[in-house]
């Protein structure tokens, strides 16, 4: 949740704050006089709520019932007591059916560390900063090479101490390659590092895929390049086993080209390192790779900062009780510390680097293992270095009650059918799906309708984050989470860890064997995308026949209505000669002496326009309202 005050529209509340029979929410007896003062200060001004609130408090600083206030959280599928919390998001809502406006206070500790958090994100600006060592994360298919290559690159038989040859778990790693550093993320593939971006941690500034030359783009292939899309980060293909008699990079390179990703020799934006990580061939010219493609992007931190950082992944010591391994993204972290890593915190004790040195300072980009932690925390959780121990357990505290309150209350993916509530930033519309089916041709053909919906639409488009064949997998649940997006199958069911996965993170699935009902879905959806059309409706016109001045030095105007009618409600053109000289708001309509909300042709009637003050008899007075209507493609 942002750290700025957010407010909702306020309007005429109603009701007083009572809790369980009939008792005030505070728990105290409230007088008539009590609850009519409490009203008034309601209807006065802003109501400020915490970031968390529970149900009984919003309904005291809301003057309702909490009985009111529960039965509107039910009708949004929210089972509440009137002791449970929720956070400000909820409440603003709740609050906005009652009419009322709210604002949110933040802790002014909260507010200096979020906004700490959200302006070093990129420090390319900052006159400290320096150049730092890129982050690099293995992908590719199972069995390409994935481990041997990091093992080449390290140099340390890692491969052979684990169960079948399979990463077991996070680590990070960095190497020296010509004076400079490069550290690695040794993921078991993509799912780990996109179940990451779900959590919302970006910590990855390359990827390498790694193919094997005598295998080709195969399924995880596939998956692996659309959630380095998803990521946005640089991509760089690493053509292993090219020492085998079987190898045909070029081949491969082909197959690349056919999925989109154009080698450069192609004419494309992708380089191609062709190696043999068993061999030990061309390793060199790929770390040479990664430094230029790091220099391009310009990659810098200031170490000079209290330091920063993301949590890798953690677990619970028997000696040493929990432990975090943490990528430090800016500023340098010290033994003694004072740090808050997501809902805990703790003083560092010690740290230990990826080749299991104790070291007293980490800097920007480098991977340590830190001890003192009063809890473990979760993997993506942002490590931050604070003042003392009181900021860190206040800001710890704030997160743990916000972590469990929008547990509670929120679904933070897209639902195809309030998919239009999902704006996207700027003129663009998109709405992100991952589409599986059961063969090839079924996804061809899925995949050219989709296209064409794009080519009929300017405004709105539908983007396959990722596209392919089997079963619906937990590797996809986790990519919908991360990019925000649906997920549609076709003639395909999830597995059991998929449908656990999607059901813990409440991903919306679509399930559908004829493509033209889940053609017409998506339509409904992109028409649904599209911001309303916003059309002005004219109510009447009417003629100016006689002005007085008022006290107020505002002006009256004495009407006769020719067409339509003239409300209260209403905006007002004054048309003179046929051109606007003003457009306002009605302040006052009147009959004789009466107030009235509409006056229909054929009447007469006065008018006070808002801030008006130059009317003349003869002019014409333009009654007109705006209205959305929902555009469809």
């Amino acid at each position: 949740m942002s750290q700025h005050n957010r407010r909702t529209q306020r309007g005429g509340g109603r009701g007083r704050a009572r809790g369980r029979g009939g008792a005030p929410a505070n728990g105290g007896p409230r007088s008539p006089q009590q609850a009519e003062g409490r009203r008034a200060a309601v209807l006065s001004g802003p109501v400020v709520l915490g970031s968390v609130v529970t149900v009984g408090e919003l309904a005291d600083a809301i003057g309702v019932s909490p009985i009111d206030v529960i039965k509107t959280l039910m009708a949004r599928g929210i089972m509440a007591s009137i002791n449970q919390q929720v956070d400000f998001e909820t409440a603003a809502s709740v609050a906005e059916e009652f009419g009322i406006e709210v604002e949110e206070h933040v802790p002014e500790v909260v507010q200096q560390a979020d906004q700490d958090i959200e302006t070093r994100r990129d420090e390319g600006d900052d006159p400290g900063a320096v150049p730092r060592p890129p982050v690099v994360t293995i992908m590719g298919h199972v069995d390409h090479g994935k481990t041997k290559l990091l093992d080449a690159i390290r140099q340390t038989n890692v491969a052979a101490g684990e169960a079948g040859g399979i990463t077991q778990h996070i680590g990070a790693y960095q190497v020296e390659v010509q004076g400079r550093k490069i550290t690695f993320l040794d993921t078991p593939g993509h799912e780990a590092f996109t179940a990451m971006r779900a959590r919302g941690a970006q910590v990855t500034d390359i990827a390498v895929l790694v193919v094997a030359a005598d295998d080709g783009v195969m399924p995880q292939t596939r998956e692996a390049i659309s959630h380095a899309r998803a990521a946005d980060v640089p991509l760089i293909v690493a053509l292993n086993k090219i020492d085998l008699p079987a190898a045909n990079p070029d081949r491969v390179k082909q197959q690349l080209a056919e999925v989109g990703v154009i080698p450069e020799e192609y004419g494309g934006d992708v380089p191609v390192v062709e190696i043999s990580a068993k061999e030990r061939l061309g390793i060199d010219d790929l770390l040479e790779m990664i430094l230029l493609v790091a220099d391009l992007q310009e990659l810098k931190a200031n170490p000079n900062k209290p330091a920063i950082g993301v949590i890798i992944e953690a677990k619970v010591d028997r000696g040493r009780g929990p432990v975090a391994t943490a990528l430090i993204q800016s500023g340098t972290l010290k033994v003694r510390d004072v740090v808050v890593v997501g809902a805990t915190w703790g003083r560092v004790r010690a740290m230990v680097d990826d080749r299991g040195r104790r070291v007293r300072r980490a800097e920007p980009a480098m991977p340590v293992e830190i001890l003192g932690l009063l809890d473990v925390p979760e993997a993506g959780d942002i490590l931050q270095a604070v003042e003392d121990e009181k900021t860190a357990r206040t800001l710890a505290e704030e997160r743990a009650r916000q972590r469990r309150a929008e547990a509670f209350t929120e679904t933070r993916v897209v639902k195809l059918d309030d998919a239009f509530a999902q704006l996207e930033e700027g003129e663009t519309r998109e709405l992100r799906v991952v589409l599986k089916a059961d063969v090839q041709g079924s996804l061809e053909a899925i995949q050219g309708t989709l296209a064409k919906l794009n080519e009929e639409s300017e405004s709105v488009g539908v983007s396959v984050v990722h596209a392919g064949t089997g079963a619906i997998s937990e590797s996809d649940v986790n990519l919908a989470v991360a990019s925000n997006a649906i997920i549609v199958g076709f003639n395909v069911r999830p597995d059991a860890a998929a449908k656990r996965a999607a059901d813990a993170a409440g991903v919306d699935i679509r399930f559908y064997d004829i493509i033209y009902q889940l053609v017409d879905d998506i339509k409904s959806a992109m028409s649904g995308l599209l911001s309303p059309e916003v059309r002005q409706v004219t109510d009447g016109y009417a003629e100016v026949r006689q002005t007085f001045r008022l006290p107020s030095r505002e002006v009256a105007a004495g009407l006769y209505v020719l067409d339509g009618k003239a409300t209260r409600n209403s905006r007002v053109r004054v048309l003179r000669n046929g051109a606007v000289i003003y457009d306002g708001v009605v302040s006052s309509l009147k009959r004789f002496k009466d107030d009235v909300r509409e006056v229909q042709a054929g009447y007469e009637c006065g008018l006070v326009v808002e801030g008006l003050t130059d009317i003349q008899v003869g002019d014409q007075i333009e009654f007109y309202h705006t209205e959305q209507v929902a555009r469809t493609l």
